[in-house]
């Protein structure tokens, strides 16, 4: 759920930013990017949310690493991890250790949006892992990340079921940028969350305590400082909702009344209607076949496939398709 820009974007960056964001505000329907929920607050929640009872994405993850971390090792021998939208990095620390103990890792390169998150995460594996090369970035991870063949054999991860969140022609794209930066024994690790019943998926994404709503309106927060807009949180309802069609959950902020918003730096106003959803993102749930599909088509093989013990969530390996005969 995380993609760049850091505190230091030039200013022609700003001015991108303040485009897209006006655009995504003025269209049909009203969308306010995933990336935009993502400041220093908008990451302490977003981790809150991990350990709210109803969020089992997180404990399931954790559990698959845990117990096949050292068979992942083995199967890479991962000389650099690239740790996409990395966050804290907590299961990460677990491939880490894993990683370690196979002899082989060296570089560790956690990137991410949040450039304090990183800050943080960084000073914490300085500490536990000294004689780790650790590279933090603050970039866009569904651009080209600039790998280097001396960084072979790499690793990526892509955690917390973030592939999810992409639109179906994003997902594909994303899927292509990484094939491309990928080589013959390198490997992709993706965290995938499974199709279950709407229930347990509504009450993930609407945890009781209010965590996930705070961090939806966290977005709010971050326009109006970017942007010097005046979006009152007590105006919007958080929203969610499953299209089994899709197979998705949908995040929105709806509308509680008609109203304006003024964007100070963009020198424009913003209508709302009562009961108008500004959708904020995605989570879409997904099947063995259905991923082993997407990553072929981006040339790409489905090599291991892990579940929890609930069958709630899986974690993939895949790797080149032009490679080695598959790992069964």
């Amino acid at each position: 759920m995380s993609l760049p820009t850091g505190s230091t974007a030039a200013p022609g960056t700003a001015v991108a930013e303040h485009h897209e964001i006006l655009r995504a505000l003025t269209g049909t329907p009203k969308r306010l990017a995933t990336k935009w929920l993502y400041d220093a607050r908008g990451s302490e929640l977003y981790a809150a949310i991990s350990q709210q009872p109803e969020y089992y994405l997180d404990e399931a993850e954790w559990e698959i690493i845990a117990r096949r971390g050292a068979d992942i090792a083995a199967l890479t021998r991962a000389r650099t991890l690239v740790d996409l939208g990395a966050g804290s990095g907590r299961k990460t620390r677990l491939l880490l250790d894993a990683l370690r103990a196979e002899g082989c890792l060296e570089q560790y390169v956690p990137v991410d949006v949040s450039d304090a998150g990183l800050r943080s995460a960084e000073q914490a594996l300085r500490a536990s892992h000294p004689r780790l090369d650790v590279r933090p970035r603050v970039a866009d991870f569904t651009a080209p990340l600039g790998l280097d063949m001396a960084d072979a054999p790499v690793l990526l991860t892509l955690f917390g079921a973030t592939y999810g969140n992409f639109q179906p022609a994003g997902g594909r794209q994303l899927l292509a940028t990484l094939r491309a930066q990928l080589r013959p024994g390198d490997g992709l690790l993706l965290g995938i969350d499974l199709v279950k019943d709407e229930k347990t998926l509504i009450a993930a994404y609407d945890d009781r305590a209010g965590v996930t709503n705070a961090f939806v309106k966290n977005g709010l927060t971050v326009l109006n400082r970017k942007l010097g807009a005046n979006f009152r949180l007590h105006d919007f309802d958080h929203d969610v909702t499953w299209d089994p069609r899709q197979k998705r959950i949908e995040n929105a902020l709806r509308a509680r009344r008609s109203h304006t918003v003024t964007l100070a730096a963009l020198d424009r106003v913003v209508s709302f209607t009562a009961g108008e959803r500004l959708h904020v993102g995605i989570s879409a749930k997904f099947s063995q076949e259905r991923i082993s599909s997407e990553l072929e088509a981006a040339g790409l093989r489905l090599d291991r496939w892990w579940t929890d013990d609930a069958h709630r969530y899986a974690v993939a390996l895949a790797s080149v398709d032009d490679g080695p005969a598959p790992l069964r």
